[in-house]
C-alpha cells in the first residue's frame, strides 16, 4: 500500500492539499540550510530505550521492522537508511500493521526528537506562529509525497499535503505533546536487540 493510501485510509484527518503562503514558510529542503533542523535526516542524536539514533529518519525507519534482520540492516547502515528499510519493504519484510501506525510512529520520533534536542527546541520555537513545510519543489515526482509540498507555479505558495509539517506545527502548538490516533503496539519502540 503506497503511502498516500494508507494515510488516506487510517489517517483522514492528515490528508488532503494544504497551501502556505511561501513568503511566511519556515521551508525544509537541505539540512545544513535555515530550518534544516526540523528535517528527519538531520543530526540530532536521540537515545531511546537505551540505543543510540543519529537522526529521527533512522528511528523511524526501524520501527517499520519486526525482523531482527532487518532492524539490524536499517539500524546499521551508514548514512541514509530509508533505501535500505526500501529495500527490505520489498522483500516483504515490513509489519504487517505499519500502515495503522505509520504516522503515530513518526509522532512518536519527533516527540522524542522534541524531548532530546535542545536546538530542535530552540528552532521550534523560534518558528513562532509561521508555516512549517516540507519543501519538495526539487524532487522529480510532479506532484509531492504525502510528507511535503511543492512552490505552485506562480512560486507565491507551498502545496500539497504536508505531512511533516503538519506535524511539526502540531508539536510546537501542544509544546512536545502529540495526540496518538491509537496507540503504537507492543514492542514497535523497543530496540533492546539492536544495543
Amino acid at each position: 500500500m503506497r503511502v498516500s493510501d494508507s494515510i488516506r485510509l487510517h489517517y483522514p484527518q492528515y490528508w488532503g492539499f494544504e497551501t502556505y503562503p511561501a513568503d511566511r514558510a519556515c521551508a525544509v529542503s537541505k539540512i545544513a540550510a535555515e530550518w534544516g533542523v526540523f528535517s528527519n535526516f538531520a543530526r540530532t542524536p536521540l537515545v531511546v530505550d537505551g540505543v543510540p539514533f543519529d537522526t529521527s529518519e533512522r528511528l523511524f525507519q526501524t520501527m517499520k521492522f519486526t525482523d531482527p534482520g532487518a532492524r539490524r540492516a536499517v539500524y546499521g547502515k551508514k548514512g541514509n537508511p530509508k533505501m535500505t528499510a526500501k529495500h527490505w519493504q520489498k522483500e516483504g519484510f515490513l509489519r504487517p500493521d505499519w500502515a495503522e501506525h505509520d504516522v503515530d510512529a513518526m509522532k512518536f520520533c519527533l516527540m522524542e526528537k522534541y524531548r532530546q534536542s535542545a536546538v530542535f527546541r530552540a528552532e521550534l520555537a523560534r518558528s513562532g506562529d509561521r508555516p512549517i513545510v516540507e519543501d519538495q519543489t526539487t524532487f522529480p515526482r510532479r506532484t509531492p509525497d504525502a510528507w511535503g509540498v511543492k512552490r505552485t507555479p506562480d512560486g507565491a505558495s507551498f502545496s500539497g499535503p504536508n505531512l511533516l509539517g503538519r506535524l511539526l506545527m502540531e508539536l510546537r502548538a501542544g509544546e512536545g505533546a502529540l495526540a496518538y490516533t491509537r496507540p503504537l503496539p507492543e514492542g514497535m519502540a523497543s530496540f533492546r536487540d539492536l544495543a
